[in-house]
């Protein structure tokens, strides 16, 4: 049945990228999804980095049900109590200077809402990103992306530039080379050479996901923000992953005590439903509403998925899953670290809470990336009934974006790590003088 319907799915589909999970999926509730076969596999990635209460959690079933027979879709000029609701909500959640906002469907139409707004207030037009960088595939958002997805696709807008991102593992300059304060300077220097004067915003991700997991270090969302304002740029913060509570804080810039121009937030806000949102102060709300700012999609403040989002927000408060997810983040982490310890083909492990990072390498000398080794690893944690890496991109292969939901259980973890352990061994078969037991 199984093999039917995946060639079915060859034959109808067009493909979107990297290639699809080997077999079907007819249910998920909780922390699992399960196949053709009701084989049940621990989903690590909470679906796509946004199931971020598990799967069918009772209380968004409840929402759903309870508000589609009453509201679900509205002419985009009418407004709903979900709505209004969510965007106080959501502003009593942030600090002041994130005062207004708008409920849009996916992450990279938040972006290119953000970035339309920065271009609007600022009266410029040039967009600065990291060179690791993914937020989204839409129109601006996907000139701002620059981890994959820019080949074959004609120009990018003028204006698009990019800087290296900080990558504490693999530094730019080797170990001996500059720290990333004196890069990041040194980054913008060669953006004011290249600009025409008419720098509108840098948007960035508290940590690049796709890019690799790599975390800005502290106090580079700080410097970032100096140099951004030096520029009269505006600072747009992409939370799509580290939002509502996933790496121990409830919004990952909360650590850096710096607060964004434009905040966007997606897939966590939506618990797999398809809602974001773009945050920013009164005064650039203001001054862009008097210039005519123009946003206006079918589903903008679609009362259906505002009530998921109210609900979402009311359970993340409420349960204290932002506490959870460092503490059970730090039994994961901890977990990663002995394995680590017990293979070199782990180089490194990173992130925060529930969004970490297991980069695999060749060994831990060279800390080449080994995208064959680690597409091995993850077949084989398939087989054992573990999906734990989002990206099956070519060459992305070689760091697992791992990110269970904030409700996984204790007993999970550990089954993840179990899984992992003899999936790692399998793929090394078992003692080879190159990748064994780094003791």
């Amino acid at each position: 049945m199984s093999e039917d319907f995946l060639t079915r799915a060859d034959k109808s589909l067009i493909r979107y990228g990297g290639s699809f999970f080997p077999e079907e999926i007819v249910a998920a509730k909780g922390t699992y999804v399960y196949g053709r076969d009701r084989r049940p596999i621990l989903d690590f990635t909470s679906g796509q980095m946004s199931a971020v209460l598990g799967h069918a959690h009772p209380e968004i079933v409840e929402t759903v049900s309870t508000t589609i027979g009453r509201l679900d879709h509205l002419f985009s000029g009418m407004l709903s109590a979900p709505v209004v609701d969510l965007c106080e909500a959501l502003v009593e959640s942030l600090p002041e200077g994130l005062d207004r906002a708008m409920l849009l469907s996916t992450g990279g139409e938040a972006n290119d809402a953000a970035i339309r707004m920065a271009k609007l207030y600022t009266g410029g037009f040039e967009i600065v990103s990291f060179d690791q960088s993914w937020h989204g595939v839409t129109g601006a958002a996907s000139a701002a992306t620059y981890v994959a997805g820019r080949r074959g696709y004609g120009p990018a807008p003028a204006g698009s530039f990019a800087i290296p991102a900080p990558n504490a593992y693999r530094p730019r300059f080797g170990p001996d080379g500059p720290d990333w304060q004196a890069e990041l300077d040194d980054a913008f220097q060669q953006v004011d050479r290249q600009s025409t004067g008419n720098l509108a915003a840098f948007i960035a991700e508290p940590i690049l996901s796709t890019g690799g997991i790599i975390d800005l270090p502290p106090g580079y969302l700080q410097a970032l923000k100096a140099h951004c304002t030096a520029r009269n740029m505006l600072l747009i913060l992409d939370e799509a992953q580290t939002g509502l509570g996933r790496t121990g804080l409830m919004y990952a810039f909360e650590r850096d005590q710096v607060v964004p121009d434009i905040l966007t937030l997606s897939k966590t806000l939506g618990a797999g439903l398809p809602l974001s949102a773009v945050l920013t102060s009164h005064d650039i709300e203001a001054r862009c509403h008097e210039r005519g700012y123009l946003f206006y999609t079918t589903h903008v403040s679609d009362p259906l998925p505002a009530a998921v989002g109210l609900k979402v927000l009311e359970i993340v408060l409420r349960d204290g899953l932002t506490a959870r997810a460092a503490a059970i983040g730090d039994r994961l982490r901890t977990g990663f670290l002995d394995l680590k310890a017990r293979y070199d083909c782990i180089g490194d492990v990173r992130g925060r809470g529930l969004l970490l990072g297991l980069e695999i390498v060749t060994d831990r000398t060279s800390r080449e990336p080994a995208p064959e080794l680690g597409a091995a690893i993850l077949d084989a944690c398939i087989e054992r009934g573990l999906s734990m890496n989002i990206a099956s991109l070519a060459g992305l292969t070689s760091v697992f974006r791992v990110a269970p939901p904030l409700t996984v259980g204790e007993s999970e973890i550990d089954e993840a790590l179990s899984i992992l352990d003899q999936s790692i061994a399998h793929a090394l078969d078992v003692g080879s003088p190159r990748h064994a037991a780094a003791s």
